[in-house]
């Protein structure tokens, strides 16, 4: 069997393309569909999860997102083999409708075997942490920024297009078996493995015609998509997050930053409490001692964890709709090498005295504060579910930025 295309066969590089893609798409698909639907009740805080829960989709996830990176490349590599290759002409070349929609299906596969994997492929470098892609090159793409905006429209576009192409697939195999069983032609039969006779196609004309209806159905799709709510996004989140009340201080944050970072199936996942107060009361003492006091109150439900920011408001770990702050009450001490804020932290129910070391630039009436201290997630009966570090990890990494001024 020659390796190239003729006219009226197909050559084995591009059988082998054929079915290879094939094997890859029908085993991402049940792949996916089991990983989401697992992933559905892990989001969802309201239904108890276990550590093999969480385990057991990670390892479909894995599975699924390599997958989908092996067709992108087989995709590609198939686009441009079909690009250097004569392109066998269709044996129902003079029944004009048909031979449209079966050109138009094609576009539609082609492109979708492209979109379908690449736009989950940005979800994945947009979102932090979960289920890794099973290779040695990295989780991250050049120009993809961590962006929980970017992961939720990505997420979209690729369900979305993953339907599209489940449809293209559908009609593909229809038209095919439409061939075979009624038509009784070769069109089924020059794409098998061997070298099986194929007749000569009728002379045909090819037109960009089938490939701009394959881009109305995808603006439809979008449209579609756009029209049913693809694109809105909710939240599992018991609450909203109730705004703080102001307090007073004699140091007001002007900007800043409080951060978490876990470590979930051993990759970092970072993020940031959106709504916090600190009242403040600090003067620089002349040597090491008591320098002040602060009050720092955090509100749970503006967290924002990735995709895991729902799944952390949970009964089992932050608890947020029965104790939606946290509080940490301190004094501040001037050490012989920098500062220290130590006092109880509370969160759920739980206090806990810590120690956050920080660094302090005191220029006249400005001050910026850095600081990083390590909690253990048990002490604070936080994920209990998850007693072991297997998917989350016991270490959960607090960190503060801000910038404040004294008052009058």
């Amino acid at each position: 069997m020659p390796s190239t295309n003729t006219f009226s066969s197909y050559g084995s590089v591009t059988k082998t393309f054929h079915w290879l893609t094939a094997l890859l798409i029908f085993t991402a698909f049940p792949l996916g569909y089991f990983a989401n639907d697992l992933a559905q009740a892990i989001y969802d805080p309201n239904i108890p999860t276990t550590e093999d829960d969480i385990t057991r989709a990670a390892r479909l996830f894995s599975l699924h997102k390599t997958l989908g990176v092996a067709v992108f490349f087989v995709a590609l590599a198939r686009i441009l083999w079909a690009l250097t290759q004569t392109k066998p002409g269709l044996l129902n070349a003079d029944n004009k409708p048909e031979a449209f929609a079966a050109e138009t299906v094609h576009w539609l596969l082609y492109g979708s075997l492209v979109l379908a994997p690449l736009t989950g492929w940005i979800h994945h470098a947009a979102a932090e942490g979960f289920a890794p892609i099973l290779w040695p090159f990295g989780q991250n793409l050049p120009l993809v920024p961590k962006s929980q905006h970017l992961a939720e429209f990505t997420a979209s576009l690729h369900w979305l297009f993953v339907w599209t192409l489940g449809g293209a697939l559908v009609l593909h195999i229809a038209g095919a078996l439409k061939h075979h069983v009624i038509d009784k032609d070769s069109t089924l039969r020059r794409m098998l493995p061997g070298s099986a006779q194929a007749p000569e196609p009728p002379a045909q004309h090819h037109s960009k015609t089938p490939a701009l209806a394959a881009l109305v159905v995808w603006g439809a799709v979008l449209v579609g998509g756009w029209g049913i709510g693809a694109f809105s996004h909710h939240s599992y989140a018991q609450g909203e997050a109730t705004a703080l009340a102001e307090v007073q201080s004699d140091w007001q944050v002007q900007e800043g930053t409080l951060g978490l970072t876990i470590n979930q199936l051993g990759s970092p996942v970072t993020g940031s409490f959106q709504d916090w107060t600190a009242a403040i009361a600090f003067d620089e003492p002349a040597e090491p001692g008591l320098a002040g006091s602060v009050e720092v109150t955090i509100s749970i439900p503006s967290l924002s964890l990735g995709t895991v920011s729902d799944q952390a408001m949970g009964a089992d770990f932050f608890d947020s709709a029965q104790y939606p702050t946290a509080l940490f009450k301190a004094d501040l001490f001037k050490t012989e090498t920098g500062y220290e804020a130590r006092g109880p932290l509370t969160i759920r129910d739980k206090s806990l005295d810590v120690v956050l070391p920080f660094t302090l630039d005191l220029q006249g009436d400005t001050a910026t504060v850095s600081g990083e201290l390590e909690l253990n997630r048990m002490d604070f009966d936080v994920g209990t579910s998850q007693p072991t570090e297997a998917s989350l990890g016991f270490a959960v990494t607090v960190s503060v930025e801000l910038t404040a001024t004294r008052g009058e």
